[in-house]
């Protein structure tokens, strides 16, 4: 059995060591000796890309992807799942949070239950505010209520993945992807696996809280159709309201001896945001589709490092 550990990695010269000295020890000491660790050069800025073509130097099992940009950690995760070839896969963060220790455990969990997926839930993230973790909570939870597909809360990107979803994951052509919403969507057998979220190992989140919202923003309208729905239900109800005000604007005719206009105003500002809020859902949307129809690639491929075989037809740089 083969197996693969997907590494997105954006500026992580400060942990980069570490993560490849202790993914190498676990699977040496668990006699994993089938294996290939993949790093996913997201467009960094700092010695990320030397340290990794110094590990693929070294090591034939370490293979490296570079991208010509910084296309973001989705992008990253996908071109890690379409270039491994193991038989299993992991879903691996570069900063030590998600320990890679966990490893031989969910072998065995995947292994004892025979699933597809086993998928990481975190009991506990140490180094985290409490405003992140309440934000991050509520999020998801909110998510889950209006997506189609019931999602796992409390989970990240850590899991392992077997060669039947790798195969159906390869299959998608989609642009603007929520990998760990895919991995959920294809279906099939999926187990949780309870952990304790470590802090960083060095470094910092290269997510704050405006990034964090524009990423919040995309999963929502790149995986389900809910918005548009809320927004006619939005309309429904503006409707409703606009009836009732047609009521109370006869009745105060002759209750009120004096017309207001803060009502008046206070009615057109009301209409007035349903009718932005509205169109903007729908601009986003219209965005999105935009996207989809100039079939740009995901992410543009500089260079290949210990990869022999490359997925997409432009072939680049390899050794």
């Amino acid at each position: 059995m083969k197996i693969s550990i997907v590494v997105p990695c954006y500026n992580e010269q400060e942990v980069l060591r570490e993560t490849c000295r202790r993914i190498k020890d676990v699977l040496a000491s668990n006699g994993l000796t089938d294996h290939e660790i993949l790093f996913i050069n997201d467009g960094s800025t700092d010695s990320t890309p030397l340290l990794l073509c110094e590990f693929a130097e070294r090591d034939r099992t370490i293979k490296v992807i570079h991208f010509s940009r910084n296309f973001g950690h989705e992008a990253a995760t996908a071109a890690g799942i379409r270039h491994c070839s193991g038989d299993i896969a992991f879903l691996l963060d570069a900063d030590l949070q998600d320990p890679p220790e966990l490893i031989p455990e969910m072998i065995a969990l995947w292994q004892h239950e025979r699933c597809n997926v086993v998928y990481g839930v975190r009991k506990s993230r140490e180094g985290e505010t409490f405003l992140k973790k309440l934000t991050s909570k509520l999020f998801y939870r909110f998510f889950n209520a209006i997506s189609d597909v019931p999602f796992p809360i409390d989970t990240g990107d850590f899991r392992l993945i077997d060669h039947k979803v790798i195969s159906e994951f390869k299959r998608f052509s989609e642009r603007k992807m929520y990998v760990r919403g895919l991995l959920t969507w294809v279906g099939f057998r999926q187990m949780p696996f309870f952990y304790e979220r470590h802090r960083r190992f060095a470094g910092t989140t290269k997510y704050n809280y405006r990034k964090l919202l524009r990423l919040s923003l995309d999963i929502i309208f790149s995986f389900t159709k809910r918005p548009l729905k809320l927004a006619l239900e939005l309309g429904a109800a503006s409707v409703i309201v606009s009836l009732l005000l047609v009521l109370y604007a006869f009745v105060s005719r002759y209750v009120s001896p004096l017309p207001g206009w803060a009502s008046t105003v206070i009615i057109i500002i009301f209409f007035g945001g349903v009718q932005l809020l509205t169109v903007g859902v729908i601009g986003e949307y219209i965005a999105i589709i935009f996207d989809e129809v100039k079939r740009r690639p995901q992410y543009i491929v500089d260079e290949l490092l210990n990869l022999d075989t490359p997925v997409d037809k432009d072939q680049p740089n390899r050794r």
